[in-house]
């Protein structure tokens, strides 16, 4: 008559008082068979004198990895909403397996703990409250979390085009507001170039500069023109003099924007 192994007593762990180990009895040899958490000791109703089969065991080892897999991930979401790549991505680098990854998912989604869109308005709502992130940055970001295509179009609604005018013009104000050596127009472009990769779109950048009042302090600017005039002057009165000196100052401060009648007043006051 084949014996199988009975319980032969169950004892804490020391440092993860939730979790038990099992040991067991067979042919008079006492030996540890495996661990389990507290839920699954209840579950099973493991205890001392209970003869188990390799096929329960089998079962009670693959009931407790996918809880392992479970609490892991609680424990992980409990410190921010996560979208579901960002758990897969994680239990996999904590070694999980596949099989319980997809259990767990599955659990999750059912307990309402998992929700890519209720998770994408939230990191919408949060970029636009606390950012100076576009909505194509934003788009960026959440498709690099594998959002899928469809959420990520409706919740940048959230965005409308009013929060982002309001965004770009309180930002494009601050920023001409601070003092620059370049002229107005560098300044602009600047703004514009910095708005694109901030993820705003043409459109929205446009309208908030065309609609601006872009009071231009003629002494602030011809500060400016004198900053990098001298600089060009420095740049090139080695290689050239004369009308040509002058072409290639005029040019230079042309290409930085500033106005013609004030490269003529440096030109006049510093070359002739």
């Amino acid at each position: 008559m084949i014996r199988l192994p009975v319980i032969s007593k169950i004892t804490t762990q020391k440092k993860l008082k939730h979790r038990y180990n099992v040991f067991l009895t067979e042919n008079n040899q006492e030996y540890y068979g495996f661990s389990v958490n507290e839920d699954i000791l209840i579950d099973f109703y493991l205890r001392k004198g209970l003869e188990l089969t390799s096929e329960m065991i089998e079962q009670i080892q693959e009931k407790d990895e996918s809880y392992k897999a479970y609490t892991l991930s609680v424990r992980y979401l409990s410190y921010r909403m996560r979208a579901e790549q960002e758990l897969i991505d994680y239990l996999k680098r904590k070694e999980v397996d596949d099989t319980y990854i997809d259990e767990v998912i599955a659990r999750l989604k059912r307990e309402g703990l998992i929700d890519d869109a209720a998770f994408s308005e939230a990191l919408v709502r949060t970029r636009i409250e606390t950012s100076s992130k576009g909505p194509l940055l934003i788009k960026k970001e959440l498709a690099e979390k594998h959002i899928q295509p469809s959420i990520v179009e409706q919740v940048l609604t959230i965005y409308t085009f009013e929060k982002q005018y309001e965004k770009v013009e309180k930002w494009a104000k601050k920023k001409l507001r601070a003092s620059s050596k370049k002229s107005l127009q560098q300044q602009l472009d600047s703004i514009k170039q910095a708005l694109l990769q901030k993820g705003f779109s043409f459109q929205v950048i446009a309208e908030v500069l065309n609609n601006m009042e872009l009071e231009h302090d003629s002494d602030e600017e011809y500060q400016a023109i004198v900053f990098q005039g001298e600089k060009i002057l420095t740049k090139y009165k080695k290689k050239a003099s004369g009308f040509e000196l002058k072409q290639k100052v005029k040019a230079a401060l042309y290409r930085k924007g500033f106005a013609s009648d004030l490269i003529d007043r440096f030109i006049g006051e510093n070359l002739e």
